[in-house]
């Protein structure tokens, strides 16, 4: 069985990148309480800059599929293939620019390439590692000679004032947990592309392992959209009974429960210990670390975990653009591969541990590389 390369990696990032002070008048404010919230939210993640593909006027740049396209038009120009050789397209996201049909999709149709097998994932940010798995088994054991994966988000469009129009926003949790997603998502896509053999211009990277596991048996729903917290994991539902009454409801609010996020920290990092206990890899023979994280203050938190559990890994071998992209979710892993590689810190032979824990509803993946 041959192995999997990530041949290459690209992204794309929507309009001039967009300062803090920017902020307000490109997602809106909710109230006059807005900007208060954002500026405990900024103190928590510290992102500096991050794009948006929206306009202050509400004018859509990209749609999420578009993003998605020119990401994989970016990562294939580095590699040695064209879009036509393209055999398996696979796309992730939180939420494509459609309900239905799925949305690798409308990638595809927006690439305009084909006939070619796709693979669609709707998850959060943990969708782009999902994606590459099915991506680089495919290419190991199906044949395929060229997969291109892409993350995007179009996180902006949920930020509208609009959408807040009956939310509970007295209630001073809620409205924290929602403020902090409203000033920390941003907008963007990445993308990779995976091979049967390695890049003979560029460098490549082995694809060791991907490894997987979801802890929704043992959590609710810890970020989500379609129903309120408190009925987060009612048959029904919130969004699909009654659409206009989920709007009146505050239902159709991205929201996230910032307590209920402290605990699955402690999953994943079980999790990330676990891995260590069955050999898979050793913390010091790690030589990069590429882990996705919404905010500094949740990585301070998972470090301080992880020095008292004995799994940290050298801080200076951290490699994060989350100050200067933003928080892309789904794209944000591919994103961070994009500026790795092309900034060339790997040397051969170096190990690239990357992590990518989803909120949503207690899912982490991790991928291990070998720089060729």
């Amino acid at each position: 069985m041959p192995d999997a390369y990530l041949t290459a990696a690209g992204a794309f990032l929507p309009g001039p990148p967009v300062a803090n002070e920017g902020i307000a008048s490109r997602i809106g404010a909710i109230d006059d309480r807005s900007e208060t919230f954002g500026r405990l939210a900024l103190r928590q993640n510290r992102i500096t800059t991050r794009h948006y593909a929206l306009e202050d006027d509400g004018t859509v740049l990209r749609s999420n599929a578009e993003m998605a396209a020119l990401a994989v038009t970016d990562a294939v120009g580095k590699s040695e293939r064209t879009l036509a050789d393209i055999d398996l397209l696979g796309a992730a996201t939180t939420q494509g620019d459609l309900l239905v049909p799925g949305h690798a999709s409308a990638v595809q149709a927006a690439l305009g390439i084909g006939p070619v097998e796709l693979a669609s994932v709707q998850s959060v940010c943990a969708g782009s590692l999902i994606a590459a798995k099915a991506a680089s088994l495919q290419v190991m054991a199906d044949g395929k000679q060229a997969a291109a994966v892409a993350g995007s988000e179009f996180s902006s469009r949920w930020f509208r004032p609009a959408f807040y129009a009956r939310a509970p926003l007295q209630d001073p949790q809620f409205r924290t947990s929602l403020e902090f997603l409203r000033w920390t998502l941003s907008d963007g896509a990445g993308a990779i592309v995976i091979e049967p053999r390695p890049n003979e211009r560029r460098q490549s990277f082995r694809i060791d392992w991907i490894k997987l596991v979801s802890l929704a048996h043992m959590f609710d729903p810890c970020m989500a959209a379609g129903a309120p917290p408190e009925r987060r994991s009612a048959r029904a539902g919130g969004w699909s009974h009654d659409p206009r009454a989920a709007l009146a409801d505050g239902a159709l609010v991205l929201w996230q429960d910032m307590h209920l996020l402290k605990r699955i920290i402690r999953a994943w990092v079980g999790e990330y210990l676990k891995l260590i206990d069955q050999g898979a890899f050793e913390p010091e023979q790690v030589d990069w670390l590429l882990c996705h994280y919404s905010a500094e203050s949740l990585r301070e938190e998972i470090v301080s975990i992880l020095k008292t559990t004995g799994g940290m890994i050298d801080a200076e071998k951290w490699f994060t653009n989350l100050h200067t992209k933003g928080n892309t979710g789904a794209a944000a892993l591919f994103i961070m591969l994009d500026e790795f590689i092309t900034r060339g810190i790997a040397s051969p032979g170096d190990r690239v541990l990357c992590i990518v824990p989803e909120s949503g509803r207690a899912m982490i993946g991790f991928m291990m590389l070998t720089a060729i």
